[in-house]
């Protein structure tokens, strides 16, 4: 994956500069993508600010754990610590609906990272995959999905492990389950979304070319519907044009 390391590192290179940034920002979850997306910013060189946002219980002891090891290894990373918990206990006395509360703390999160950013000047960096942001829409719009540059975008679930491997991610972080750590009760992803990545990755690929088992009609209705669901966060917003 030497290849597609070099890559990205270039890309955020340019990126950064071109957008007339000091530097990148990532908020750290503890899980995998952002473990290698904070990584493969703090090998660019430039000035990188990573920041865990905890929300009550979640993954804040590996996102430590995942700042200490980067900032050992890079001296261009700096790093903060911003509790949420009581901002987010005000959101959800005033709303009801469960799902929209999980939403916001994505969103939440967002607005401290862009608060940093617009400080400093830097760009917010995205960490999610090929998968969430272009598969099945596994974001939350205007979250996780409010970013200036999405350098591993365009890698699968795959490509970002074998690339955690690569660059010897913590172990911990590559062997745990992924989660998007919104939920109290400890759910991952594929308690959400009913199938695992590599059966994602697959129905990403397949075309219509051969008859379907039956697990694989169960995924690929499972990706089908959340595609649909999802899709208005993967398209440009709808604007109306003016027509002489």
């Amino acid at each position: 994956m030497m290849k597609e390391i070099e890559l990205i590192i270039a890309w955020l290179q340019k990126e950064c500069p071109s957008r007339i940034a000091k530097g990148l920002i990532v908020g750290i979850s503890g899980g995998i993508d952002s473990a290698v997306t904070s990584t493969l910013c703090a090998m660019t060189g430039l000035p990188v600010h990573v920041m865990t946002m905890p929300i009550g219980r979640g993954l804040h002891l590996p996102a430590k754990r995942q700042i200490k090891w980067l900032k050992e290894k890079f001296p261009n990373v700096t790093s903060e610590s911003i509790d949420l918990t009581k901002i987010y206990t005000e959101v959800e006395k005033v709303v009801p609906y469960e799902l929209s509360r999980i939403n916001s703390k994505a969103r939440l999160r967002m607005l401290m990272l862009y608060a940093r950013a617009t400080e400093k000047s830097f760009l917010v960096v995205g960490t999610g995959n090929k998968v969430e942001d272009f598969g099945i829409g596994f974001f939350t719009k205007y979250g996780d999905g409010g970013v200036d540059i999405s350098p591993i975008a365009d890698l699968t679930k795959t490509q970002v492990y074998d690339i955690a491997k690569e660059l010897e991610i913590l172990q911990e972080i590559q062997d745990a389950p992924p989660t998007d750590g919104l939920w109290n009760d400890g759910r991952n992803d594929e308690d959400q979304i009913g199938a695992t990545y590599k059966e994602l990755e697959w129905a990403m690929e397949y075309h219509g070319e051969y008859t379907l088992n039956k697990r694989q009609q169960e995924v690929w209705d499972i990706y089908t519907k959340l595609r649909n669901q999802n899709y208005h966060k993967m398209v440009e917003i709808p604007v109306c044009r003016m027509v002489e």
